[in-house]
């Protein structure tokens, strides 16, 4: 499935499957956005507006994030990004990985995160 408020899809995927009661939310960037070509701090912002979207248009809560994978070009960005991962949390940690990468699908890009959501309880 895909959400008409986000970036739109360029490639072979959808921004998110359901399965099994659970949402599996492809890696979501700041590409296409205002943000593409901004620091790392914006573009984290970026994508965590997006992923509220989607909890919103699935109705589910903050709660109801089970996994984060975070894909950061520099590991040395972790404490920029630490704080607003905290903010968007409220409180309601999920499981999480960070992962350094190489490189992602554009150059302006610096991170990359995908989720797990539970759409029942």
């Amino acid at each position: 499935m895909n959400y008409d408020d986000l970036p739109q899809v360029k490639g072979p995927y959808v921004h998110a499957t359901k399965h099994h009661g659970l949402l599996y939310v492809s890696g979501l960037t700041a590409f296409g956005t205002e943000a593409q070509t901004h620091n790392v701090e914006s573009q984290t912002l970026a994508i965590l507006q997006q992923m509220t979207s989607i909890l919103e248009q699935e109705n589910r809560h903050k709660s109801d994030l089970i996994k984060f994978t975070i894909f950061v070009k520099d590991i040395n960005q972790l404490p920029l990004i630490r704080p607003l991962l905290f903010d968007f949390y409220e409180g309601n940690l999920p499981s999480c990985s960070l992962v350094e990468v190489s490189n992602l699908i554009h150059p302006d890009l610096q991170i990359e995160i995908e989720s797990i959501i539970a759409l029942c309880e």
